[in-house]
């Protein structure tokens, strides 16, 4: 199993500002209570093993629960899957609107998040002597990043697959590769999902699943103050060793377990710009964050190095 770093970096501006986040995420939350409203289900149990989930705090009055095993973050209640379905779709369209907080970063998304995102698929597949595939791309259209899998020559057929068509296995498509960006980071139940794709893949078939992780610097330090932590987008937060422990329960043989994140270090330091009191850091943490660039890359790319930091991705294998 290999790990991967990398030295490219772009500023927090350039793909998710924090001021500009503002709006999308009241609109997330907002949209979340109102669904909420109805009849729910609570996750007693972490859907990665057996453990009793433990309540661990609320983002915007919105409880989440805790996996005492592996440490990762679940929104504690739940809709009918139908009614999750919904608020799913209204997100992502409200997203790709006029009014999502991308506005303005389309060139900046495309160099910086899509770009190396495909180039991590390519380079992949060209080391592991994959030609040609057969690709679905698991999320909740529209998706962004459709059109630069279907603009790759190292691609065969691609096609964009709606996560609950998956889970309730209303598509019935084989592919040789499985890509899910962020994708178990809104479903209500991420073992389903798994499952799912792994009924689409072909035998030695690969799933890319990329992710945002509790087990990460600017997750740890910040918690639930963490901006970025909001459902749906961030229903679940798995650990690393939450998504290990996920894919491997399905029969999923890990070949890259990587956080090759950038933005851990400013990420801290926009919350902390922003509203001083409300980020619990120690004098240590507030020693590192008022270091020069030089001490920040340095730590960054430790946290690169050591798999610690927020931002992860995972190749894995169907056995």
């Amino acid at each position: 199993m290999r790990s991967i770093s990398t030295g490219y970096t772009f500023p927090l501006s350039s793909v998710k500002p924090l001021n500009g986040l503002i709006g999308y995420r009241e609109f997330c939350v907002a949209e979340t209570r109102k669904i909420l409203r109805g009849t729910t289900r609570r996750r007693d149990r972490s859907p990665v093993g057996t453990a009793l989930l433990q309540s661990t705090g609320d983002v915007e009055g919105l409880e989440y629960v805790r996996c005492p095993e592996t440490g990762s973050l679940f929104l504690a209640e739940l809709p009918a899957p139908a009614e999750w379905a919904r608020l799913l779709a209204e997100v992502s369209r409200y997203r790709q609107s006029p009014m999502g907080f991308h506005v303005g970063l389309e060139k900046s998304r495309k160099d910086n998040v899509y770009a190396p995102k495909l180039g991590w698929i390519e380079s992949t597949l060209r080391v592991m002597g994959v030609t040609r595939p057969r690709v679905m791309e698991v999320a909740i259209p529209p998706s962004e990043f459709t059109r630069f899998l279907k603009a790759s020559r190292s691609l065969g057929d691609v096609r964009l697959v709606d996560q609950v068509d998956v889970v309730t296995n209303r598509e019935d498509r084989v592919v040789d590769v499985a890509i899910l960006l962020e994708c178990l980071d809104r479903a209500d139940d991420p073992l389903a999902l798994i499952r799912g794709v792994g009924g689409h893949l072909t035998d030695g078939g690969l799933v890319f699943v990329t992710a945002l992780v509790s087990s990460g610097f600017d997750m740890t330090v910040l918690g639930l103050h963490n901006r970025y932590l909001f459902p749906p987008d961030r229903t679940n937060c798995f650990s690393l060793k939450g998504l290990e422990t996920l894919l491997s329960m399905e029969g999923f043989t890990l070949v890259e377990v990587s956080t090759p994140g950038v933005l851990d270090v400013e990420i801290v330091r926009a919350h902390l710009s922003q509203d001083p009191a409300a980020v619990p850091l120690s004098a240590f943490e507030r020693q590192l964050l008022a270091g020069d660039g030089e001490v920040h890359a340095a730590f960054q790319a430790f946290l690169q190095q050591r798999c610690l930091s927020s931002f992860a991705r995972i190749v894995a294998r169907k056995s």
